[in-house]
């Protein structure tokens, strides 16, 4: 029964002074709703003198494949790897999240925007302000695919224009890398097969000087021993007749078949016609110079949606600071209320 009683009073006594704790409070009402006053008064005025900060958003995806066909042209019939829409894009997103491109784009752009008096502080903190409002993000697992650009600016227009700006020298940037890529591939195939040709008309020159010289020395043989015409080798066809007098034997041809064949060769002006490989490999030195891709016809990315111009700020939520200004003045005129009770109250037992 003590204990029953003694819990009883406990509670009692927390009743009181919870009881006590309220009316003390109540009493310091009109400091309490000061406080909040004047904290909801300074939120305010943050949210409504603050400059706005406005927000441009622009998403791409992959290029259709319409879009990269005047990559592929003669590509195929040449034996070339084509270029795919994820390739493409590829290089584009990896241009758009570089830091050499971002980096460019803060030297060239974001700092001639800023006054001089800006432009003087750190650079390290200058380029993190503008990280902080300049950021490419890739979106969920459902749409890997999706990248967007996210511009913030106290000037929507501003915003919108810097977006522009940054996706078309990109988009530039990773256009001119493919192109060069292609052009190169091509230019490597190119200097090949040319080196080919060029490697068929010394061996053919080196052959026909060869030749001469043969001709040269079984001319000085039937000359020597009056060989002038070849002779008469009866009951033999003429495929094995030339087999007779090829080699050591072609003296057996006679002077004057030899001398009209020399004639031939000494004054032959090229050796194009008597090189079975050589025109294939010129049509096909042909084909593969001749592929140019219009740069004009070439998208690496597609844009989806436009960008246009904010009309509603990101920043700041005035709505929220408001209501967060009103709760943090409360629990603060609250807090103050309850140190000023307790003061009163060690005042009083002193």
């Amino acid at each position: 029964m003590t204990d029953n009683s003694y819990l009883r009073g406990a509670h009692r006594n927390d009743e009181i002074d919870l009881v006590e704790l309220l009316h003390g409070l109540w009493g310091q009402r009109w400091l309490i709703a000061l406080v909040t006053i004047l904290v909801t008064t300074c939120a305010a005025g943050y949210a409504f003198l603050s400059k706005p900060v406005y927000e441009s958003r622009t998403y791409f995806l992959q290029p259709s494949l319409s879009s990269i066909a005047g990559l592929n042209l003669g590509r195929r019939e040449s034996g070339l790897e084509l270029f795919t829409e994820h390739g493409v894009y590829a290089v584009f997103t990896r241009n758009l999240q570089a830091e050499e491109s971002i980096r460019r784009f803060f030297k060239m752009v974001y700092l001639p925007s800023l006054n001089e008096e800006d432009r003087q502080g750190s650079q390290d903190r200058l380029y993190e302000r503008f990280r902080k409002a300049f950021s490419i993000r890739a979106q969920d697992k459902v749409q890997p695919d999706r990248y967007s650009l996210v511009v913030e600016s106290h000037d929507p227009a501003l915003a919108v224009e810097w977006a522009r700006r940054y996706i078309d020298e990109v988009s530039k940037q990773s256009r001119d890398e493919v192109l060069g890529n292609a052009r190169r591939e091509i230019e490597v195939i190119g200097s090949g097969l040319q080196q080919q040709i060029k490697s068929l008309r010394i061996a053919a020159k080196t052959r026909r000087e060869d030749r001469i010289t043969q001709l040269k020395e079984a001319l000085k043989v039937a000359e020597a021993i009056g060989l002038e015409n070849p002779p008469v080798i009866s009951g033999q066809d003429a495929e094995q007749i030339s087999a007779f007098m090829a080699g050591g034997l072609t003296y057996m041809r006679g002077a004057k078949a030899l001398r009209a064949e020399l004639k031939g060769l000494e004054g032959r002006t090229s050796d194009d016609p008597f090189i079975p490989e050589l025109r294939n490999l010129e049509e096909a030195y042909d084909r593969f110079t001749s592929m140019q891709a219009d740069p004009a016809k070439v998208t690496v990315f597609r844009q989806d949606g436009e960008i246009e111009i904010p009309d509603d700020p990101i920043k700041p939520k005035r709505a929220l600071i408001l209501v967060l200004g009103a709760v943090l003045g409360g629990m603060i005129g609250i807090f103050i209320a309850l140190i000023r009770l307790m003061l009163k109250k060690r005042s009083v037992a002193v």
